[in-house]
């Protein structure tokens, strides 16, 4: 890769990540560490009926209209992490194309109880492979789902107070 080619790289980056931060003004995309989190989660506010937090917070990244805490993840890899277990867990896979996929939707406690004996579940930041969550969320009641925004394909639709604190 030559010197251009990587100033024409990251000059595209910084441009879709200043695209993002224009559609989105309460989410940073910080490019060294939240901007596929900050994707994710706004991925859910557009798709999901959540309503996010205003700023990142430790266990849960947003609540639904009835009440419950929902903590978002999202990657390009072939796991997803949490560190504490969540009320509830909405994770993504995301691609290079653009595409998303949802892996897992439901009660945290249903990956803490699948991994209940490996070391440092709850305390530590742990990685679950995607293949097994997409099993596990296969086994999660349709009410203990987060449910999908019924307007989630037109997100012009979405009045951006609704959904980003």
């Amino acid at each position: 890769m030559t010197r251009a080619a990587i100033t024409d790289a990251l000059r595209q980056i910084f441009q879709g990540i200043k695209q993002l931060e224009n559609a989105f003004p309460n989410r940073a995309f910080t490019i060294d560490g939240r901007l596929v989190g900050d994707i994710g989660e706004v991925i859910a506010a557009l798709e999901y009926d959540l309503v996010l937090h205003g700023t990142s917070q430790p266990t849960h990244d947003a609540d639904t209209a009835d009440g419950r805490q929902v903590q978002i993840k999202a990657t390009f890899k072939e796991s997803l992490t949490f560190r504490r277990v969540p009320d509830y867990y909405l994770g993504f896979k995301l691609y290079e194309d653009g595409r998303h996929e949802e892996v897992f939707n439901g009660p945290g406690g249903l990956i803490y109880d699948r991994y209940a004996t490996r070391k440092g579940i709850g305390e530590t930041l742990l990685s679950f492979p995607i293949s097994e969550l997409r099993k596990l969320s296969t086994q999660v009641p349709e009410h203990e789902r987060i449910p999908r925004r019924s307007y989630a394909s037109d997100a012009l639709h979405l009045p951006d107070d609704d959904l980003l604190c």
